[in-house]
């Protein structure tokens, strides 16, 4: 060995460590830069338990990524006004956001086909099935890109039928709406305001207030724990239960597509696990905390529960049938999504009801007055 070559070789050796160091440092830094980190907000009061809801979707996702991604959830009003979540998310104001297609109806109506209306005798969970499996979903994207939203949606969550409403006295006939100034969303307002009343489409934490002061004679929000919550039971005593107007809603989940698409395939695949496991646990609080409140409003907060009479479900289903053909006509997106339901309730409802046998009887013989 020539002990005279020994430092330049050693000098080589070092320095092609250092630069195999510099090539390699970017990708150490790279893996090591922490979890992905995202504000939301939802359209509800953060006392609501549709706002707990999206707390335990965001608590759900964070968990399942294993902390790598980690979604904040700010209430109703935190950065932008409840009806104003879709643009904020479209420009990356938030970064995502929990609500309903409804609340989206001021900027294009067919939006509100996944929440409004009897979806030819669709419940909500039908309503999933067909927007996951019937086209649906390919339906929404093609909407939002029609009228320029950068949004990535998830729907989830099947809600139960929404009641009529709260009211001064009971409905016993639609003529009842007839000047009636009262508060609900999405293509509801057209139903309602074709009965006659005077339609306000208030977010959930302004409807008791406008009770309160006189600005409103009724309003219908959603179901028995977020009506308790948000204090239904302070203005009105009645409640009137079952309507086509909103009897198969779900939530929706939106990203902003731009942080969406950037995300890591992994990543994308455990959100749409987490977003299926969080429909089917919100659906089962969902039962378990409706029907504590259900009950608790008649024995604490002495509300009286009604039936709407068919009388007024005839007659909703009778505009229905004229609103959704006027909208047809004039928008194609509407009647290309509403053809698609139409198409796959035909099999799905007639499936449904030859299928699952009537709980009426089963309850009656369990639960009905005991004769003597």
């Amino acid at each position: 060995m020539n002990d005279s070559k020994t430092p330049r070789r050693r000098s080589l050796l070092k320095g092609a460590v250092v630069a195999a160091g510099a090539v390699s440092a970017p990708m150490i830094a790279k893996a090591q830069t922490g979890p992905i980190s995202m504000r939301w907000q939802s359209t509800w009061p953060a006392k609501d338990i549709f706002h707990e809801f999206a707390l335990d979707y965001a608590k759900k996702v964070n968990d399942m990524t294993g902390g790598d991604l980690k979604i904040e959830v700010l209430p109703a009003g935190s950065v932008v006004p409840a009806f104003s979540l879709l643009e904020a998310v479209s420009k990356g104001t938030l970064d995502g956001g929990h609500g309903v297609l409804g609340y989206h109806y001021g900027k294009q109506n067919a939006l509100a086909l996944w929440n409004s209306g009897p979806a030819f005798g669709m419940d909500a969970n039908m309503l999933l099935a067909w927007h996951k499996y019937g086209g649906g979903a390919e339906l929404l994207s093609k909407l939002y890109g029609s009228i320029g939203m950068n949004v990535q949606s998830f729907l989830y969550g099947p809600m139960a039928t929404q009641p009529l409403g709260w009211f001064k006295k009971p409905i016993t006939k639609s003529a009842d709406f007839k000047g009636l100034k009262f508060r609900t969303n999405g293509l509801a307002i057209d139903m309602f305001t074709a009965m006659g009343a005077a339609v306000n489409a208030l977010p959930g934490g302004e409807i008791v207030p406008a009770m309160d002061r006189g600005l409103l004679d009724g309003a219908e929000f959603n179901n028995a724990s977020s009506d308790r919550i948000l204090g239904f039971p302070d203005v009105s005593k009645v409640c009137m239960l079952q309507s086509f107007h909103q009897c198969s809603e779900t939530f929706e989940i939106m990203f902003n597509k731009t942080k969406y698409d950037a995300l890591p395939a992994k990543m994308k695949a455990v959100i749409a696990g987490a977003t299926e496991a969080a429909s089917a646990d919100m659906s089962w609080k969902a039962i378990d905390r409706y029907s504590q409140d259900y009950v608790e409003l008649q024995t604490k907060d002495k509300v009286k529960f009604y039936k709407t009479p068919d009388t007024v479900l005839q007659d909703q289903l009778k505009l229905w049938s004229e609103i959704i053909e006027k909208k047809s006509a004039e928008n194609p997106m509407f009647k290309e999504i509403l053809e698609s339901q139409r198409v796959f309730a035909m099999r799905a409802v007639k499936w449904d009801q030859d299928t699952n046998v009537n709980r009426r009887m089963a309850v009656n013989h369990f639960f009905g007055a005991k004769k003597a």
